[in-house]
């Protein structure tokens, strides 16, 4: 693996600081195992939408035909 600086001239411990990190980020990834699939974000998560009342028919209905976010 190849790191290069583009711009700037970061001190050598600021250079090791960011190659942990990416050394770091390289091993968590290695680690999971294939095929797993992430963790899913809480705001994808239809249960969210699903747990509120859906907008009732009326005469005003036209006014709540939207999914409160």
């Amino acid at each position: 693996m190849t790191i290069k600086v583009v711009r700037g001239n970061p001190t050598p411990e600021e250079l090791a600081a960011a190659l942990a990190v990416v050394r770091a980020r390289a091993a968590a990834a290695a680690a999971t195992p294939p095929g797993a699939e992430p963790p899913r974000a809480a705001w994808s998560d239809p249960s969210r939408i699903a747990a509120h009342r859906l907008p009732q028919p009326g005469q005003a209905s036209w006014a709540r035909t939207y999914w409160p976010g």
